[in-house]
């Protein structure tokens, strides 16, 4: 699995301790930054385009690293197309790839330790889409809303 990942100062040491786990499990592991450390960085030039890579490469994941990992996430959805979570335990990380078809986690570094986290991303990266109806169906009503701007008929919520 190609798995793009990213951070800013707060999570570049978190963000190379997964790239290296990653490495090692056998995944083609792409390193978008932050190249070194700089207090002064900011988050959304590297999380947009871990966004733009993953839209662009078929069947690849993306992980973006922050503090928080809330401003992260949020930066990673505004690729259009991109369905990037939250996660903060292994099950909300595999919940976002089973029924949200996510390709990008964003996770805290100030949250979790190092172990924690390399278990959060792996199962991520390990978890597949269920494809189920129900679950394909509402990626669908976003898809139509993020493609038109019109909300689903309520019926339809």
């Amino acid at each position: 699995m190609r798995v793009y990942l990213a951070s800013d100062h707060a999570g570049f040491e978190m963000k190379n301790h997964l790239l290296r786990r990653l490495d090692e499990l056998g995944h083609e592991v792409r390193d978008l930054g932050a190249a070194e450390f700089d207090p002064d960085d900011a988050y959304p030039p590297y999380c947009i385009e871990a966004g733009i890579r993953v839209m662009a490469d078929e069947g690849s994941l993306g992980v973006v690293v922050g503090g928080s990992g809330n401003g992260e996430q949020m930066a990673a959805n505004k690729v259009p197309g991109i369905r990037a979570a939250l996660a903060w335990s292994t099950e909300t990380a595999c919940l976002a790839r089973e029924h949200n078809d996510a390709r990008i986690v964003a996770i805290g570094a100030r949250m979790h330790t190092l172990d924690e986290a390399t278990e959060i991303i792996t199962s991520f990266v390990d978890t597949p889409f269920s494809e189920d109806r129900r679950h394909l169906d509402r990626i669908a009503m976003l898809d139509r809303y993020e493609e038109s701007g019109q909300p689903p008929p309520l019926h339809e919520r």
